[in-house]
């Protein structure tokens, strides 16, 4: 079978490699992928980012993905064939201190999928059944395939931040996350505004405004006026940084209220700011990272309720034989969620 690969330590170097139909062995299961997402690590692959040096070469990537159970281990018993799953793809140890006491999302020796291993871009993946999350019936499979991103928007809400009903929320960042976010956040009962630069000012600003959210683009817009209008001047109650940009955090300080809260999501490298002021403040800084079972349970909830607008957010244009296109769509920010139909391997 056929699998969009990483060949190369440079910038691009995506090629089809044949790959072995595995076999699930004890405790594992044969899924046969529908449907995978392009994510932001996914484009730090693309053009190697220094946290991706650890990849083996080449090695099939994607890691949101939906697909159906083909074949089952020995000793597999919550799964059958037909059964329509997702992956929680950072895959904990269960030994380590942080798994013992259920903070896999943090495991010390954690390995995810279409990094440590080869992912979902590919027509078939053995998978442990502990990583597997059924879909539930009335959710889409091609809106499945979203589960895992909506997760990591729904924990950084829900379980890592204070926003509740009538709270002034600014999303950094109109990438997958910050979208997913705001709409979580939106569903909480937050009043959401989502900022952006100069690049997302043709589809990722307006694919937010679609989506029902105020925007503020950082590069042309007044952001003091902007914050006077929507906060009388205090300021926001929780800032999201979904950036991955080191002004990110700069920036969410200027535009948090004293006693506020700024989430950390985005990975956004080295940055230098004085720290005094958020101290006098008691501006509250937390930080999220990926996701665990309940939120992957939320997740779907949202989804389907239309909480989360899959039907706006997902993008159909690409074909994974069109992968340089579709990553360099992305990166250049003229896509948000690009979602490719993965039978087309077959």
């Amino acid at each position: 079978m056929r699998g969009l690969a990483k060949v190369e330590r440079s910038s691009g170097a995506m090629e089809f490699v044949e790959r072995a139909k595995p076999e699930p062995g004890a405790g594992e299961v044969l899924v046969e992928v529908d449907y995978a997402g392009l994510c932001g690590s996914d484009a730090g692959i693309y053009e190697f980012e220094s946290a991706f040096e650890r990849m083996e070469l080449p090695t099939v990537i994607g890691h949101e993905y939906a697909g159906r159970v083909v074949e089952v281990g020995d000793g597999v018993t919550e799964f059958g064939v037909g059964d329509r799953v997702v992956e929680r793809p950072i895959r904990g140890c269960g030994e380590c201190y942080q798994c013992r006491i259920g903070e896999e999302n943090v495991c010390q020796d954690a390995v995810i999928t279409g990094v440590d291993h080869d992912g979902a871009y590919e027509r078939f993946i053995a998978v442990p059944e502990r990583a597997l999350h059924p879909i539930p019936d009335d959710v889409k499979q091609q809106h499945a395939a979203v589960a895992e991103p909506t997760s990591i928007a729904a924990r950084a809400v829900i379980e890592n931040s204070r926003v509740g009903a009538g709270d002034r929320v600014l999303v950094e960042g109109p990438g997958p996350i910050g979208l997913l976010t705001a709409q979580v956040a939106a569903a909480q009962g937050g009043t959401v505004v989502v900022s952006g630069v100069g690049q997302d000012a043709d589809y990722r600003l307006p694919l937010a405004e679609e989506l029902g959210f105020e925007t503020v683009n950082v590069a042309d817009d007044d952001t003091e006026a902007r914050r006077e209008r929507h906060t009388g001047g205090v300021g926001y109650d929780v800032v999201f940084d979904t950036t991955g940009h080191p002004s990110g955090l700069t920036t969410a300080v200027d535009e948090v209220r004293k006693g506020g809260q700024i989430v950390l999501v985005g990975q956004t490298g080295e940055t230098s700011m004085p720290y005094s002021p958020l101290v006098r403040a008691e501006i509250d800084l937390q930080c999220s990272y990926a996701s665990m079972y309940e939120d992957f349970e939320r997740s779907f909830r949202l989804i389907r309720d239309g909480d989360v607008d899959c039907e706006t957010f997902v993008d159909t244009r690409f074909s994974l034989f069109e992968a340089d296109e579709a990553f360099e769509t992305f990166i250049e920010g003229g896509t948000c969620k690009p979602v490719f139909d993965i039978s087309e391997l077959a």
